[in-house]
């Protein structure tokens, strides 16, 4: 794991949901880091509040227990989130598409926009920047996606199981490319899967949550021991890699 400084610390957070029968806990008393430049995965069963964690984290729901600190506070770090659903807009092109967010943000200068066509080139959608969202495949809609997130330049990138839509091939596919472009922006990520493989063939740490009211059941670091980081694909073809995953299952099989 990254032991570079802290960038984001949750302490006891804790969050409910208030309906006509009454309240119901989500989340209980959460507490982890994340350190510059980690990538950590959380996985558990559904329901157990992993994309009420992300949203707490974004600033979309309001902190009722607990602190979500970043110690840092003078240059708090800019977020960005990716859904499961990419929410292109099928009346622009790719290209206004990933240029939304600067847009929104009136920072439309000359090295954002040079900075987004570097990125739409270096992993191949450039030569779509003129199409339209429906005329993509779904690998090249999360691609489209992922750089519009990007775009802003983020210091933490919260993804919530963004490769959940696509065929099992095009997943292992994108999920290659996506990888590359995160770990070579050296942007600080949580990503939220059901998918144990996914996890361990991307993140440096595991954080398991129990069933709800969530709360966290084990962390769990992967090490391959080599000296640099593998890809997805290489990760899945270590002999380590059964061993994290059937530790993973049987955390997440205790719990049933």
């Amino acid at each position: 794991m990254n032991n570079e400084k802290v960038l984001l610390s949750l302490h006891d957070l804790s969050h409910s949901y208030h309906g006509k029968k009454g309240e119901t806990v989500a989340l209980d008393h959460i507490n982890f880091n994340l350190s510059a430049g980690e990538f950590s995965a959380i996985v558990g069963a559904s329901g157990c509040g992993k994309s009420t964690l992300l949203d707490l984290i974004a600033g979309l729901l309001p902190v009722q227990k607990g602190e979500l600190l970043f110690p840092d506070a003078k240059n708090r770090p800019s977020i960005g989130y990716m859904l499961q659903k990419d929410h292109l807009l099928e009346h622009r092109t790719v290209y206004r598409n990933v240029l939304l967010g600067l847009e929104i943000r009136h920072q439309l200068t000359e090295d954002n926009i040079s900075y987004v066509r570097h990125l739409m080139e270096q992993y191949g959608i450039l030569e779509f920047a003129h199409a339209f969202p429906r005329e993509l495949s779904g690998g090249m809609r999360q691609r489209a996606a992922l750089i519009r997130t990007l775009a802003l330049k983020p210091d933490l990138l919260l993804l919530d199981e963004p490769f959940s839509a696509l065929d099992y091939q095009t997943r292992l596919k994108v999920t290659e490319d996506i990888i590359k472009i995160i770990r070579g922006e050296g942007i600080t990520t949580l990503l939220v899967t059901h998918d144990l493989s996914e996890a361990i063939s991307t993140a440096e740490r595991v954080i398991v949550l129990g069933k709800r009211p969530g709360h966290i059941k084990a962390v769990i670091p992967i090490d391959f021991g080599e000296d640099h980081p593998l890809s997805p694909q290489e990760a899945r073809l270590h002999p380590r890699f059964p061993y994290y995953f059937n530790k993973l299952w049987k955390e997440l099989c205790d719990e049933s």
